[in-house]
């Protein structure tokens, strides 16, 4: 297992130098530069432009420009907003936490009622429930996630039964830990309610599907043919088989997550990496963009590598192929 873990770890290198490398030619290919919006102003004088030019690096080329950069970047060092006049890390301190908080609740919300819900379909397919969970999945896999997200925006501003932005409440420093857990909880309902749907749609029709097939296979039909209790046929043979393939999917709903949980900060105002991501690309802010993108690549890349690790886990398989693999 340790050398599965090495394996995936050395290949998150050229990853995240491919994933920065691509954004940084892409950013800087755009017309202008934050120092432009400056230029417009009369009272800033073109030798206090160009000091500012050379202290930023912009006055080297690209390649030189990124090559710093990445260097700087591995060590954690993500150079100074050109917008808040700050370093770029503590920014992202500041709204990473916000952002993970949305996309686990989210996460466990929708993998909570997805397994369950999709179990209990595929016992009783074609029932009224089966039917009814199916019909779930068509409505909201059909509903845009920021469609949804705006609706229940304006129902929260018309009833004010939830919160329509902000992380907290104004007087969240002088509760008790637990009215503080709640009120987290309570300004993360909107946004993860609707990220967590999203997700939830596609999940449940997947694990029914998987459920159904897993429960017709022939270990399954040998498990009952033992006189295995039915809980144990169900959880212990065709629940443990079926949610294979889903562990490697896992990774792929961490970065759809961390993606979607972008779009539905912007429009709920939640204070996560998305609107600090859409301060930072309004005000052409290099450093703050390129900052951000690397974080979240890493994000990205952990989540995908929390799945390998439970996949190989769960699955013997995948550990007998990584060990003929180093073998070979």
């Amino acid at each position: 297992m340790f050398f599965y873990i090495l394996k995936r770890l050395i290949q998150m290198i050229p990853l995240v130098i491919g994933i920065t490398f691509i954004s940084f030619i892409i950013i800087q290919l755009a017309p202008g530069d934050y120092l432009d919006q400056l230029k417009m102003n009369p009272q800033i004088s073109k030798e206090t432009l160009k000091e500012l030019e050379k202290a930023y690096g912009l006055d080297q080329p690209l390649l030189v420009q990124y090559f710093k950069w990445l260097i700087n970047a591995l060590k954690f060092d993500l150079g100074y907003s050109f917008a808040y006049h700050v370093p770029v890390l503590e920014l992202i301190k500041e709204r990473v936490g916000n952002t993970l908080f949305l996309s686990i609740t989210s996460a466990i919300l929708a993998w909570g009622l997805a397994v369950p819900l999709g179990i209990w379909a595929a016992l009783r397919p074609n029932s009224i429930v089966d039917k009814f969970i199916q019909l779930f999945s068509f409505t909201f896999m059909s509903i845009p996630n920021f469609f949804l997200a705006f609706l229940l925006l304006f129902l929260a501003v018309k009833t004010g039964i939830l919160p329509t932005g902000g992380a907290t409440s104004p007087n969240y420093e002088q509760l008790s830990l637990m009215e503080k857990i709640i009120d987290r909880l309570w300004h993360v309902s909107l946004p993860a309610f609707v990220l967590a749907v999203g997700s939830l749609a596609g999940l449940v029709r997947l694990v029914r599907s998987a459920m159904i097939e897993s429960l017709h296979s022939e270990y399954v039909l040998f498990a009952r043919a033992k006189g295995l209790p039915e809980k144990d046929v169900i959880i212990k043979h065709a629940l443990r088989n079926a949610l294979n393939p889903f562990i490697t999917l896992l990774g792929f709903e961490i970065a759809n997550l961390l993606s979607g949980a972008a779009l539905i900060e912007i429009i709920v105002n939640w204070p996560g990496m998305g609107m600090l991501m859409l301060d930072a690309v309004l005000s052409q802010d290099l450093y703050l963009v390129m900052g951000g993108l690397y974080i979240g690549a890493i994000m990205l890349i952990i989540g995908n590598l929390i799945a390998d690790i439970l996949l190989a886990k769960l699955d013997p398989r995948v550990r007998q192929r990584e060990i003929e693999g180093l073998q070979i």
